[in-house]
């Protein structure tokens, strides 16, 4: 980037080429007042108080460039008359009870008045018109304030240009002009999606947050909630978390955060935590000492046999935690039946991508997105599941990028595509495979890439016979030329990348689903550069760190598989101890098993199978025939009912360790406040635990030491240690201390044992269910902006005020033929089941179609959806489940019942 000199006041300084005359005031510390400028906005020009001179010229310095030999006057008698013009009349149309507003010593307004030196007698003078307009507190976390507004059009710019929402706008004129929603409608009734950006950007006290304490100390840590591992500070007062706000330096998120990440910390300190262990006596569950609740534990473990134990674990543990348990499983217990969450979302991304590239993870950085010429986003609602990475596509979208979205519904992102595919859902392997199709018959793919990094490309085109576009339109309901523009569109804008998540995974094809997604990344040889790659969005916080550190029945730490005799030997020998041979059983087939008398006892560890696995009622079933159930977690949820003792567990804020986000980077979380009540992090818990069965292998000093142990076993991980992701992280594969990590995969090879990804011919499956006479509607479930982890998102008032109860979102011509109404309660009815929930009547589910999420356990969703499986994952179709509905006359029942 070309340096170039320019002088303030006859003080020269440098600046790069492209740099405002503002921007490079304040990078040198030289201050001008501005109230509409900021550094990750476009410049507006609105308050013009940051007037200076140049050449004889008054300019406004913030959109004027800066060029070589500028000489800048920053102070004269008529720059201060301008500045003072201006800022008396701002302040004359603002409320100056500046001690009792929110913004008091942070005040960018103050901070000009105090500069220029602004004269309070001559303020007196001038003539004002009180304005007494009404506090918009719709919002259940930030109230809005027009009698303190400025007008910069920051909030306005802010969700454009950051969040891409475009909620707000000026409105009115003159006088008269106000920053208000469509319609004038309160900020809650509007397309906001109170993520807070505006809030933390606003200059003055017009905008602020309700409940944000004044903290005494910040605590540098990451988020707890989705994939994306956003960083964070969290604001400390006492023994109480009070506020966060956004990492800026963290390149995951770069300071932006959504609605649970900025505001959803309550959980953390919410009067419902489990304070103290529990042992069930009869029909109660009583407290005890830790003493009683771990020996009891160890004595009952002890009295069965290795394959009559399993454990359910979860994607909210440090990678630390998670490799203690299954250390523990397969060292102490000597089990290999291990699993969590993943395998309800990602584990036919972990094989399907294992299968064409060698890696089950995440291709590219988050960052890059911004960057591509072309996103396919393809069953991944992201602004409502991953909302940073969602802000990140309409910023690509807004650059310039191609966006293609491929969803039954018309997700939010349709408003920012330039082609919608609203595919039948469970249609997704004809409509790639269509894609692929039209690539290769119209000339349109990587010939070179196909041929030096590629294999098995001609049985491929082949399997390509089937899929005419004809046939692919009946199987779609997409129109054969929507599917010839996608194609085209992303063929054709290099670099183009994919982003996909339990919209393409759950379904008994969802392994073919990721192989179909593989071969059209393959075909244009869009994999190996920065902004390319295919990239499935991860669930929960740590679902990466825990299927790297071998939470899955068939692997140990680093998907070294438990079958290989030489890997077992590794690891036993690391360990001291004899490790069973025989891969576990998958979170499914455990609960067949325990069903079945097999498996006897259950160990949860932040895992709530009752209502996160598909058919709620064989759930049940299973865990009422276990002789023992362990839960160990923050909250008692659903699987609690049946759990014989309770451990109270730690939240992320009370703990050390690491994450391990969607792009496989591993970071660091630290520890903000002391443990709540009586409970321990998971590892203490583990640990405790080992020492009462005479474990000798968990003598560990602090979660470091951990670390290190993981480091010298799994070699993606070999160069990672606390000390290096001090900062802001690695992303694995970093095999030694001296390599920086890996942002983008397969830049040269691939990790197949050829070092060349595979194309993989495929079949058209249907889903396990479709529509007919008797079940007319097809269920699909998805997740909410304002839900993640139901145990912890329910005990945050403020968002279960802007989503307190399930809803079922159906077509407007759907409700007027059931003759349902919005707000109307309903029973769904699906071979398993039925539940009673409230209706949503909108145009986002076609016709046929409704969707729920599965974030209430009062509505349990997963009691309606189907436990057919991937034969390959083992994954539950929980995307396509055949559905009727029924309208609940007057005084029926609302209460749902098992089939």
């Amino acid at each position: 980037m070309e340096t170039i000199t320019i002088n303030f006041d006859g003080f020269s300084v440098k600046t790069r080429k492209g740099k405002t005359v503002l921007e490079t005031a304040l990078e040198n510390g030289i201050y001008l007042p501005h109230l509409c400028f900021h550094p990750e906005l476009k410049p507006f020009g609105g308050c013009r108080l940051c007037v200076v001179e140049i050449n004889g010229r008054v300019t406004i310095s913030c959109m004027t460039p800066a060029e070589e030999g500028m000489e800048i006057i920053t102070e004269s008698v008529v720059l201060t008359q301008i500045r003072k013009t201006a800022t008396e009349l701002m302040i004359i149309n603002h409320h100056a009870d500046c001690l009792s507003c929110p913004r008091d010593t942070k005040c960018e307004l103050q901070k000009i008045s105090h500069y220029l030196g602004i004269d309070e007698e001559r303020i007196n003078k001038l003539r004002k018109i009180t304005r007494d307009l009404p506090l918009d507190d719709s919002n259940p976390f930030f109230i809005r304030d027009h009698n303190r507004c400025v007008l910069c059009g920051i909030c306005i710019r802010t969700c454009e240009e950051i969040q891409g929402a475009n909620a707000i706008d000026f409105t009115f004129r003159g006088f008269n002009t106000l920053v208000g929603t469509f319609a004038d409608k309160p900020i809650a009734q509007s397309r906001c999606e109170s993520c807070g950006e505006c809030v933390v950007r606003c200059p003055v006290g017009a905008l602020y947050s309700k409940n944000d304490k004044v903290f005494s100390r910040e605590v540098k840590t990451v988020c707890p909630y989705c994939g994306v591992g956003c960083g964070i500070y969290l604001g400390v007062r006492g023994r109480e978390v009070v506020s966060v706000r956004g990492d800026g330096e963290n390149p995951s998120n770069k300071g932006r955060l959504c609605v649970k990440g900025r505001y959803g910390f309550e959980f953390i300190n919410s009067p419902e935590r489990i304070k103290k262990p529990l042992l069930r006596k009869g029909d109660t569950l009583e407290e005890a000492t830790w003493d009683e609740a771990l020996n009891y534990v160890a004595r009952k473990l002890e009295s069965y046999k290795s394959d009559e134990v399993a454990f359910f674990t979860s994607a909210k543990l440090t990678n630390e935690e998670a490799y203690l348990i299954q250390k523990f499983a397969r060292g102490i217990i000597k089990t290999n039946h291990i699993d969590h969450c993943a395998r309800l979302c990602h584990a036919p991304s972990v094989a399907g991508l294992a299968t064409a590239f060698g890696s089950g993870a995440m291709t590219n950085t988050i960052d890059e997105i911004a960057d591509a010429e072309c996103i396919f986003v393809i069953g991944s609602n992201t602004t409502d599941a991953h909302p940073v990475i969602g802000s990140r596509v309409r910023e690509a979208v807004r650059k310039g990028a191609k966006l293609i979205v491929a969803d039954p519904l018309k997700i939010k992102l349709v408003e920012n595509a330039h082609c919608w595919l609203n595919m039948k859902p469970g249609s997704d392997v004809a409509l790639i495979m269509g894609m692929a199709r039209v690539i290769v018959d119209e000339g349109l793919e990587d010939a070179d890439f196909i041929r030096e990094r590629t294999e098995n490309f001609e049985n491929f085109v082949k399997s390509l016979a089937y899929f005419d576009l004809d046939k692919v339109e009946t199987l779609t309901g997409v129109s054969k030329e929507k599917i010839k523009e996608a194609a085209r569109i992303y063929a054709t804008n290099k670099p183009s990348t994919i982003l996909y998540s339990m919209g393409i995974t759950q379904h008994t094809h969802g392994t073919d689903n990721v192989l179909a997604l593989a071969n059209l990344v393959l075909l244009t040889g869009n994999i190996g550069k920065p902004s390319s790659g295919l990239n499935p969005l991860r669930g929960q916080n740590n679902v990466q760190g825990a299927c790297d550190m071998g939470n899955l029945p068939n692997v140990y730490p680093g998907y070294q598989k438990v079958a290989d005799p030489v890997i077992r030997e590794k690891f036993s020998t690391a360990w001291g101890v004899e490790l069973n041979e025989t891969p576990g059983l998958t979170m499914t087939e455990v609960l067949e098993a325990i069903s079945a008398g097999k498996i006897k006892a259950l160990y949860l560890i932040g895992a709530d199978p009752a209502v996160n696995v598909a058919c709620s009622r064989v759930v049940h079933e299973a865990l009422s025939r276990a002789e023992l159930v362990i839960v160990q977690d923050i909250f008692f949820n659903e699987s609690s009912k049946y759990a014989q003792v309770i451990l109270p567990a730690s939240s992320f804020a009370e703990k050390e360790g690491t994450f391990t986000n969607t792009e496989r980077r591993v970071q660091r979380t630290r520890k903000a406040i002391n443990h709540v009540g009586d409970s321990l992090s998971d590892s203490e818990i583990i640990i405790h635990l080992a020492k009462r069965m005479n474990a000798s292998i968990f003598d560990y000093v602090n979660n470091e030491e951990i670390m290190k142990e993981i480091s010298t076993l799994v070699p993606s991980y070999g160069g990672i240690s606390y000390q290096r992701l001090e900062e802001n992280g690695i992303q694995w594969p970093c095999p030694s201390p001296e390599h920086p990590g890996t942002p983008y995969l397969h830049k040269d090879k691939f990790l197949t044992p050829s070092g060349k990804a595979r194309f993989t011919p495929l079949d058209y499956r249907p889903p396990a269910e479709e529509a007919d006479s008797d079940f007319p509607f097809i269920l699909t479930t998805k997740r909410s902006l304002y839900h993640y982890h139901a145990a912890m998102t329910r005990k945050v008032k403020g968002l279960n005020q802007l989503m307190k109860e399930e809803l079922l979102e159906i077509n407007p011509l759907d409700a007027l033929r059931l003759e349902i109404n919005d707000g109307d309660y309903v029973k769904i009815i699906s071979r398993r089941g039925d539940i009673v929930v409230k209706v949503k009547v909108t145009g986002i589910s076609p016709v046929g179609i409704v969707s729920m999420t599965f974030h209430f356990a009062d509505t349990p969703t997963n009691m309606l959806t189907n436990l057919a499986l991937d034969p390959v994952s083992k994954t539950p179709e929980t995307k396509v489940t055949a559905v009727r509905i029924k309208k609940l006359k007057d005084g029926e029942t609302l209460i749902g019942s098992v089939c």
